[in-house]
């Protein structure tokens, strides 16, 4: 008795707009189950009508519909995935037969060594990416794009950005629908005017040969100091802490939310720029911010308070005041 008190002080705590709201998706179900034979099946009418009330309700009352905020990102790229369809994708080329003879031939001649000194052997340089990226970590950048797809639109946006390489730093330069070589070189140019009298600690900047990259893009970096390293074909690991981002972007956010346009995801992507460079943890700067806004905390004295972000899909955490 007590608990269905409780559940109508609440029921009467909450706007006449979100009681509409769940009046509706209620009687939208209803409605579905009922052409049931033997199961319930949506159309893409149904589909839209409860995507766009259902985010009207409040966070409680979702979690019991026939359509969760998972299932209408799941709806999303069922989406994406038919509109982008790619027929013929076979990877990394693969090993000519003439190279894979000529590796058997020297493992077999030399027993004493394994596959990676055979590797090395045909291999024209002794300096190995890993080593390269290590060793000009400071004084390296890291370009590359990733894509996100409108919802409802199915729009394909692409966003350029640039990581620092040794702090871990990224720079979001801009979001377009279509990313041609005289938009990335602007962008490059603005990031170089940005970043001031540091783009002098700078001697590389590693990027994949994707057609956005022109020769005006190498010469805007050449103006200043920097040299582009194109990675080898079809090798995104040789581009790794680009790729990355990319992978730590999508997981956190871009997978998570639906993107309704440009502006939308300028704001997103700013807000989680904001987050990523001066809140979140990175291993490899020993769980620290590649620019921490704020003062590390001691646990055992203070209180520490959330701080949510990007209406709480991620969460930041303070000292209380």
């Amino acid at each position: 008795m007590f608990v269905q008190l409780c559940g109508w002080l609440v029921l009467l705590a909450r706007s006449s707009a979100s009681k509409d709201a769940e009046l509706l998706v209620l009687r939208h179900e209803v409605a579905v189950l009922r052409r049931a034979h033997p199961r319930a099946r949506l159309d893409w009418a149904d589909r839209a009508v409860l995507a766009a009330l259902i985010r009207l309700l409040p966070g409680r009352p979702r979690a019991h519909r026939l359509v969760t905020p998972g299932t209408v990102l799941r709806w999303h790229r069922r989406l994406v995935t038919r509109k982008w369809t790619y027929p013929n994708r076979t990877g990394r080329p693969p090993v000519s037969a003439e190279i894979a003879a000529l590796i058997k031939r020297i493992a077999t001649e030399n027993n004493g060594w394994d596959t990676r000194e055979s590797k090395a052997s045909c291999s024209s340089t002794d300096t190995t990416w890993r080593q390269f990226l290590h060793t000009q970590a400071a004084t390296m950048l890291a370009a590359d794009f990733f894509h996100v797809d409108c919802a409802v639109t199915l729009q394909r946006l692409y966003c350029l950005f640039v990581i620092e390489v040794g702090s871990r730093y990224v720079h979001i330069l801009g979001v377009t629908a279509n990313p041609d070589g005289p938009w990335t070189a602007q962008q490059i140019r603005n990031l170089l005017m940005d970043l001031g009298d540091r783009a002098g600690d700078f001697r590389y900047l590693v990027r994949d040969r994707a057609g956005q990259f022109t020769e005006a893009f190498d010469a805007v970096l050449a103006g200043a100091g920097i040299e582009a390293v194109k990675i080898p074909p079809r090798s995104p690991r040789a581009n790794a802490y680009a790729e990355r981002f990319v992978l730590t972007a999508s997981t956190e956010v871009t997978d998570r939310m639906l993107i309704f346009g440009q502006r939308h995801l300028r704001t997103i992507l700013a807000q989680y720029e904001a987050h990523y460079n001066g809140r979140r943890p990175h291993r490899s700067r020993q769980l620290r911010p590649p620019r921490p806004d704020h003062p590390v905390a001691d646990l055992s004295r203070e209180r520490i308070k959330r701080r949510p972000v990007l209406g709480g899909l991620i969460n930041e955490y303070e000292r209380a005041a």
